[in-house]
């Protein structure tokens, strides 16, 4: 068996981060998103990889290399444009060959991994598996309808009206018998391959469908919210670990700080992750927190946000939560006079000021 990890879209919804970033590799709990998948792929037993990558091709082949130090074998596939996952599925075919696979949205991140849906679809042996979760807004998935006996009887992307609050997690399981189905589907209004289309030619063509619910946490990082949820589900997990240097700092909770770090007069209540050559002064860090390497932070109260690489941010005057900070930054107060505050904000950016 093989992995599929598809990881050409362009992250719309994570601007101005990704204008200059590949949307799966935005750290979560200081770990790019797209590293959990590739983990996952590898739990599972699946050593042989095909990356889809778009115009942030470069960014995540110098991330990810050759595949090696997760354990695997990587192929890259260019994609020429985000045209859908039914798409990618397509050009993926001389990789995928003869082989069945597992096909992984590289900006997802299943708590449970992959490994227990891997066994069944082998165990099984259906022409595909797609796994549901119940949400509170099913018209912006792609949605699964069942019927009396739980077959899947019906795929819609994003309905207007859904009839059903299951939707498409952003993992599936394919025999080689989904390549008829994604050529013979047409593009949707939104000029794509949808891959619900071609999962509902199949259940069409009379081929064998079926469905597992997920029972654990599922998040597409897609949004904020959904990012910083994903650190706040992860951080959950993480257990202490010091490496850096403290000096009249109060830890509670589980904190990792990296290697050749500086907290001086700072009080960190983990869970929260602090990573490497950071240098923190007179800082409150609160929980679900994830500050990556080489940020300074001076006089300044955080909590539940991710800070991205090499910025800095200092004096803030009041607490800075739910925030995704990107990398270079300069957050700072002035005492200049008279009083004014001066921004140099990107496209689609977003700012509060209470």
């Amino acid at each position: 068996m093989k992995g599929l990890i598809l990881s050409g879209g362009a992250g719309t919804r994570l601007r101005p981060i990704t204008h200059t970033s590949a949307k799966q590799l935005v750290p979560v709990a200081n770990k790019p998103v797209l590293f959990y998948g590739l983990e996952a792929l590898r739990a599972a037993g699946i050593d042989d990889v095909g990356i889809v990558v778009g115009e942030t091709r470069a960014e995540i082949e110098a991330a990810v290399g050759d595949g090696a130090r997760f354990g695997l074998r990587v192929t890259y596939i260019p994609q020429e444009a985000p045209l859908g996952l039914a798409h990618a599925v397509l050009i993926s075919e001389p990789y995928l060959g003869d082989s069945p696979f597992v096909m992984y949205l590289g900006d997802n991140l299943l708590k449970e991994g992959v490994t227990r849906f891997v066994e069944r679809f082998v165990e099984s042996g259906p022409d595909a598996l797609i796994l549901l979760q119940q949400v509170i807004d099913p018209s912006s998935y792609g949605i699964a309808e069942l019927d009396p006996d739980g077959r899947v009887a019906r795929l819609v992307e994003k309905p207007k009206e859904p009839r059903s609050d299951l939707a498409l997690v952003g993992v599936y399981l394919f025999t080689p018998a989904v390549f008829e189905s994604v050529k013979a589907i047409s593009p949707s209004s939104r000029n794509e391959l949808e891959i619900t289309d071609a999962i509902q030619h199949m259940i069409d063509r009379g081929l064998r469908v079926e469905s597992h619910r997920v029972t654990g946490w599922w998040k597409d990082t897609g949004k904020l919210e959904d990012m910083l949820e994903a650190n706040r589900l992860i951080l959950g997990t993480i257990e202490s670990d010091v490496q850096g240097e403290l000096r009249q700092t109060t830890l509670e909770g589980a904190v990792r700080v990296g290697a050749g770090s500086v907290l001086e007069r700072c009080t960190v209540r983990g869970p929260a992750v602090i990573g490497e050559r950071c240098v923190l002064r007179d800082t409150f860090i609160g929980p679900y927190t994830a500050i990556s390497d080489g940020v300074t932070i001076e006089e300044a109260e955080i909590e539940h946000s991710i800070i991205l690489g090499d910025s800095r941010i200092s004096r803030l005057g009041a607490r800075m939560t739910d925030s995704l900070i990107g990398r270079d930054c300069v957050i700072a107060r002035s005492d200049g006079r008279p009083v004014a505050y001066r921004f140099m904000v990107g496209d689609s950016s977003q700012i509060g000021i209470l």
